[in-house]
């Protein structure tokens, strides 16, 4: 909707929770942007949407390889097993005016919902906060080979200009681990300034903890805070540097990448943000079309698909329970976890759940 990315594709981070990704990595981005004193201020991104300018035929190869992947379009859903029912949101977890509109249309369900989930709440991200206050090496290698050390002058120099532009001097940037820069580079430097600002929503998520706090709906998370630590742990040196040199080549039209990803937000064009990242990764990550697939293929598993089914029993548990007082529950996570085999939606339907699209 997040998080980071082992390829071009996975540039659509503000969509995980993404991730890659998601709202555990936002509110990293966050936090650690105001650890570097990076410039705050409200921005407006401009830039050009990458999907419209494709050629026809680009276009197509888009069209067709999203066509059969269940569930690829919408951001509205309710699933249903006998009294029990979750309603369901896929956000985008930056700040745009839209989304009033988004949680207008879910008022009700918010009013007469039990519980409201998110993959964090304000619990998780004040425990976020602490944790990246008190121990820097969450985000920064103190012991090991720097950045320079690790890449070569180019890649090096690309790197320096690109975080800079995004608020971290080199000197900063050259000890920070390797899957919080490819995170850092998937993020336009508007969108960092517009999450920086004062005042900034933080986006679809944010906005609904907030009314459901006004309502006293209590909020639960999907996941623990230390999540984001956790899915890059067993990745290998080459792998971590993997993920740098992948999002270098588009880390300079990052703004249109924001536009792109926002327009097909908004459109609920959800898994189409997924494959353009794909064939934007052939076309210009350097990287042969089986390698990238190879590394969204492990981006899928260890960003959306693990987490997907570990949300499903909490998701469901919560139902039946609201159920028995004729409530129901809702639901607000990246919106690139409800597409696919293993999206949250047809893992809810594998497990006797009905769902229906509430918004096309």
């Amino acid at each position: 909707m997040t998080l980071t990315r082992s390829s071009r594709a996975i540039s659509p981070a503000p969509l995980w929770g993404p991730d890659m990704v998601r709202r555990p990595t936002i509110a990293l981005i966050s936090t650690a942007m105001s650890l570097l004193a990076a410039t705050a201020g409200a921005s407006t991104c401009e830039g050009r949407n990458l999907i419209d300018a494709l050629p026809d035929a680009k276009r197509t190869q888009i069209e067709a390889a999203v066509a059969d992947v269940p569930y690829h379009e919408g951001i509205l859903w309710r699933a249903t097993r006998g009294q029990a029912t979750i309603t369901m949101v896929g956000t985008y977890h930056f700040s745009d005016p839209r989304h009033l509109e988004t949680v207008a249309t879910l008022e009700d369900d918010l009013t007469d919902a039990e519980v409201l989930f998110v993959e964090a709440g304000p619990e998780e991200e004040a425990r976020l906060t602490q944790a990246l206050t008190e121990d820097p090496s969450l985000m920064i290698d103190p012991d090991g080979p720097t950045l320079p050390e690790r890449l070569d002058d180019d890649e090096w120099q690309t790197l320096s200009t690109a975080m800079a532009e995004r608020g971290s001097p080199a000197v900063v940037t050259a000890k920070m681990r390797p899957w919080y820069v490819a995170m850092m580079l998937g993020i336009s430097p508007c969108m960092i300034e517009t999450m920086t600002a004062a005042g900034d929503d933080g986006g679809l998520d944010s906005i609904l903890v907030a009314r459901a706090e006004a309502l006293s709906i209590p909020v639960r998370a999907l996941e623990p805070w230390d999540t984001v630590f956790t899915l890059f742990a067993d990745l290998t040196p080459d792998e971590e540097e993997d993920m740098i040199r992948a999002a270098l080549p588009a880390a300079d039209y990052a703004d249109d990448y924001a536009i792109t990803l926002t327009d097909a937000y908004f459109r609920g064009d959800v898994w189409t943000i997924w494959e353009f990242g794909r064939f934007d990764a052939y076309d210009k990550s350097g990287m042969t079309n089986a390698e990238v697939d190879a590394q969204l293929d492990l981006a899928q598993t260890q960003l959306m698909d693990k987490r997907n089914r570990a949300w499903i029993a909490p998701l469901t548990d919560a139902a039946d329970k609201a159920a028995q007082s004729g409530k129901g529950v809702l639901a607000g996570f990246g919106a690139l976890h409800l597409p696919g085999e293993s999206g949250v939606l047809r893992l809810l339907e594998k497990d006797g759940w009905t769902v229906e699209r509430l918004d096309g």
